[in-house]
């Protein structure tokens, strides 16, 4: 299997003829594709074709398409891009059949989300790692945020003190693209090997930590209370109405109810992820909410969050917020 730094890809690269990027740091996926899709224009691999799969997909169109020479250029690109991560028998089968026979004069992206270690170790994706070039995405750690970020400021030829460092990290809070975007707004607003201060850090970097209910949905489930009290206290600094706070969490609430019936029903989580839009992070969220919360907690928070809805309306005295932020909380514990 060869393995490659996904921070290091350029576009002056020499290409090999299959990557597989996986991994759970949206950014840098991102980054990757467009760094190798790039890469591919300036060597000649204009034809481009993408294919996404679903449960309709058809493999032996991929095959095909792959086997088949480009109509309007020599070079052909060729993305597959699979959002759930399991290609299922026939997917499987025909990425075997792939790996076997790579085209040629082709540049082969396969897109993958974070993968479980059963699926790296599944044959579809052992037989195409053998052939190709892997990139992980990994997630960048609280404790390596600041030299990821001090890496980042140094390609847009800038520098940072350390205390305007701190304060950058903190306001970020772990948000790659929100990261990716200061950074970028602060290399247009200093010239070259600028040394940033608190001072610019603090009137140039925005509160983009993002105090949004998606956070606050991934927090609570997850049961990081600490963050959970951070996000809540950052939402009505802001001045954030809870109307919409509550009807999300409620929704969330009953999401995990009817994930709980399904499960008792001896239904799988793959089988009911699309009716219940457990998409994105909620797809492994939702059920570790569902085991650590107790199906009479859920229907209580469930009634807590109507109570919250009449204190909003008028109809039954009480403060919002607070009876909000305890209902939040204790979901979170």
């Amino acid at each position: 299997m060869a393995t490659a730094n996904i921070e290091q890809l350029r576009p002056d690269m020499p290409l090999s003829p299959l990557y597989l990027i996986h991994g759970e740091e949206d950014l840098l996926r991102i980054e990757a594709l467009d760094t190798l899709r790039a890469a591919a224009k300036q060597q000649g691999y204009l034809n481009r074709e993408v294919y996404s799969v679903d449960n309709q997909f058809d493999w032996n169109e991929l095959l095909q398409s792959a086997g088949s020479a480009g109509l309007f250029a020599d070079l052909k690109l060729l993305e597959i891009h699979i959002p759930s991560g399991k290609p299922g028998k026939n997917g499987g089968d025909a990425l075997q059949t792939l790996a076997a026979r790579l085209p040629e004069d082709t540049v082969t992206l396969i897109l993958l989300p974070k993968l479980e270690k059963a699926q790296t170790q599944a044959k579809w994706f052992t037989a195409l790692a053998a052939k190709g070039v892997v990139l992980e995405a990994k997630a960048v750690t609280a404790a390596a945020l600041p030299q990821w970020i001090q890496g980042r400021l140094k390609k847009a030829g800038l520098e940072i003190e350390a205390d305007a460092l701190a304060l950058f990290t903190e306001r970020v809070e772990g948000n790659l693209l929100a990261a990716k975007q200061e950074i970028d707004k602060l290399a247009l607003l200093h010239p070259q090997g600028h040394v940033l201060n608190m001072a610019d850090a603090e009137a140039a970097v925005a509160n983009v930590a993002r105090f949004d209910v998606f956070q606050l949905a991934g927090a609570w489930m997850k049961g990081d209370a600490l963050r959970v009290s951070r996000l809540l206290d950052g939402l009505e600094q802001e001045g954030e109405e809870p109307v919409l706070l509550l009807w999300a969490v409620a929704e969330d609430i009953r999401t995990l109810i009817r994930l709980h019936a399904a499960l008792k029903q001896g239904q799988s989580v793959q089988s009911v992820r699309n009716s219940l839009r457990l998409w994105g992070d909620k797809q492994t969220l939702a059920p570790t909410a569902e085991k650590r919360i107790s199906i009479t907690r859920l229907l209580a928070a469930l009634q807590t969050c109507a109570k919250i809805d009449r204190v909003i309306k008028g109809a039954e005295e009480g403060d919002a917020w607070t009876e909000f932020k305890q209902l939040v909380t204790g979901l979170a514990v």
